[in-house]
This record gives structure tokens, C-alpha cells and sequence, in this order.
């Protein structure tokens, strides 16, 4: 693939669209169902987005992460974030290093896990404010300062970063700035009957303990390859008209009845890039306004309140925004 172009090529497109199916078929090895969840994951890897992957315990959250990690041929990390974690325990620290002994030792910087391609944060929930917050810098402009040096991530880089919404006990909730870098937020509910017999039989056939069934996952993308994919969404057309459209749906959420506050500019940014790449998935070269629609809520639905009359009266957030979607009208193109 050609990287100084400014079009994407018909064999391009029929590349990329082989390359997710691929990943897709590989994560699917792994994760039953939740198709939903997988295709919004893979949204996030081709536009270059970060995720926050919330539902009860047992439902996959850690499962998908390490599935579409381990179909990949990327560094990849994993932080379990406990009410105990530094900042240092993610982004790093110096040591002294007196290897060569005689007691003058020098200070050597040891990175930590946000230098890698893939990180997941485990129930990042747990950890408090201060920990929280040394992942924005990572996650926004793509670097860390460590011991007073500013240093590049590698790229590929993405957080995945999962949490609890019904365990109150031991949380720090996540701050409405660092909410607002997730690219989406993916909801995982309960699976069918039908897929949640398929789960049970694939986990325990053969296996003693409850480990999680990776085994059959096979890399099938690299760093390169994935920064192709990335390169070719951001090359997806986008008529003017659907960009009107995904500006309209975000601003009819700042006074819409039972939200009270809307998402800013940065959730129309995130919506135009989701719908790119969700068309790429598709297989297309442009964006259609079903594409903005299919990712609104994903995108939207962490960077929106609730006013305190809707919480009382027990409204979701996903209901709210259905309500202002509707009433934005698509365009016809």
C-alpha cells in the first residue's frame, strides 16, 4: 500500500476489508456472541481509539480484550488497577543502578506498561484519581513524561480499559475529562441462551480450572498492517452533509430534556472518526449517515449526564440519546 496517497484504492479497500474479516474470524475463536461488542472494538482499532468496556463481572470484559490482543502481533500489556496503584506502577520510575558497584551508581529510568501497543487496564475503576490520571497524557498526545523527560509510545497505542458499573464499593469513578478520551464506551450485557451454552461447552471441554480459552487464537495483523488500516480510515470521504449530520446529532444533546450536559466538540470528532472506520469495515470508501447513527451511541453515551429529575425517575442514558437522535433528521444522499 501506498502511503502518499490521498484516495483509497478498489484493491485497498478489498485488502483492508480481508484483513478484518480475518481478525474478526480469530477474535471470534475466543469470544461467543457479543457481536455487537467485537465490531465496536474493531471501530476503535482502525480509527486509533481508545475504549472503555464496562458490564458485571463474568460477561468477557477481560476475554475480548486479550482475544483481539492476541490476534494481533503488537506489544501488549495488562495493569489490574487496585485502590493501592501509582502513578510510577503504569508510567514508570528511576532506579538506581550500581551494577558496577564502589557505591556511585547512576539513575536509570525503568518504563512502565503504558509503553506499549496495546494496554489493558483492568478495572480502572479501582484505582484512585491520581492514577487515573497519569493515563490521559498517554492517551491524548500519545507520549509519557517520565523523571521529567517527554517520551513517545510506541504507535500503534491503545487503551482498553474496563470497569464494573455495579460495584460501588472501592471505586473511584472516572472523571469526566479522562471519559472524554475514550473514543467509545462498548456496553457488554448478557449473552443468549443459545450463546451462553456455546461458552460453557468451549471453556470447560477438555480444560480443568477456568482458564480462558486463547489457545486457538492466532496472530493475523501486525503493527504495520494495523497502521494501514488506521491510515486508510482517516482517507474514508465524508460528504459535507454527513459531517453536518454528525455535528447536529452531538449538538442536539446539549438541550435535550433529561440530559444535563451535552457532549462538546470532541464527541463530534470522535463520532466522524468511528463512522470512518465503520464504513471501512463495510467495505466502503465513504461514510453514509447509517454509519454516524450506528456509532452515536457508543460514542455519546460516556460523555453526556444525566439531569438529577431523570435519575430519579430511573431514564438511561441510551434511552435519552435514542430520543435525540430521532430527532435529528439524516440527510439523503
Amino acid at each position: 500500500m501506498n502511503d502518499t496517497t490521498t484516495t483509497i484504492k478498489p484493491e485497498e479497500l478489498t485488502l483492508a476489508t480481508q484483513w478484518l474479516h480475518r481478525l474478526r474470524e480469530e477474535i471470534g475463536k475466543a469470544v461467543v456472541g457479543q457481536a455487537d461488542a467485537v465490531e465496536q472494538l474493531l471501530v476503535a482499532l482502525v480509527a486509533s481509539g481508545h475504549v472503555l468496556v464496562e458490564g458485571v463481572p463474568g460477561l468477557g470484559k477481560t476475554l475480548l480484550a486479550r482475544a483481539i490482543a492476541q490476534a494481533l502481533s503488537l506489544q501488549y500489556a495488562r495493569v489490574q488497577f487496585t485502590p493501592d496503584l501509582m502513578p510510577a506502577d503504569v508510567i514508570g520510575h528511576s532506579v538506581l543502578d550500581d551494577t558496577g558497584g564502589g557505591g556511585l551508581g547512576r539513575l536509570r529510568v525503568r518504563q512502565g506498561p503504558v509503553f506499549t501497543n496495546l494496554l489493558l487496564a483492568d478495572e480502572i475503576n479501582r484505582a484512585p484519581a491520581k492514577t487515573q490520571s497519569a493515563l490521559l497524557e498517554a492517551m491524548q498526545e500519545y507520549q509519557a513524561t517520565l523523571e521529567g523527560q517527554t517520551l513517545a509510545l510506541p504507535r500503534p497505542f491503545i487503551v482498553i480499559a474496563t470497569q464494573n458499573p455495579v460495584d460501588t464499593e472501592g471505586t473511584y469513578p472516572l472523571p469526566e475529562a479522562q471519559l472524554d478520551r475514550f473514543l467509545l464506551k462498548i456496553l457488554i450485557g448478557y449473552p443468549s441462551a443459545e450463546e451462553e451454552a456455546a461458552l460453557v461447552q468451549r471453556v470447560t471441554a477438555g480444560r480443568a480450572g477456568d482458564q480462558l480459552p486463547l489457545e486457538e487464537v492466532k496472530p493475523v495483523l501486525d503493527d504495520v498492517q494495523v497502521r494501514q488500516l488506521q491510515r486508510l480510515a482517516g482517507l474514508i470521504h465524508a460528504d459535507e452533509r454527513v459531517v453536518d449530520y454528525a455535528v447536529r446529532v452531538t449538538r442536539a444533546t446539549r438541550n435535550w430534556p433529561g440530559l444535563e450536559i451535552g457532549a462538546g466538540p470532541r464527541g463530534s470528532l470522535a463520532l466522524l472518526r468511528a463512522a470512518r472506520a465503520m464504513a471501512l469495515i463495510r467495505g466502503r470508501d465513504f461514510v453514509t449517515p447509517d454509519d454516524v447513527a450506528a456509532q452515536a451511541l457508543a460514542v455519546l453515551r460516556h460523555r453526556v449526564t444525566l439531569a438529577p429529575d431523570a435519575q430519579l425517575e430511573g431514564r438511561e442514558v441510551d434511552e435519552l440519546l435514542a430520543a435525540a437522535m430521532e430527532s435529528v433528521e439524516a440527510p439523503r444522499l
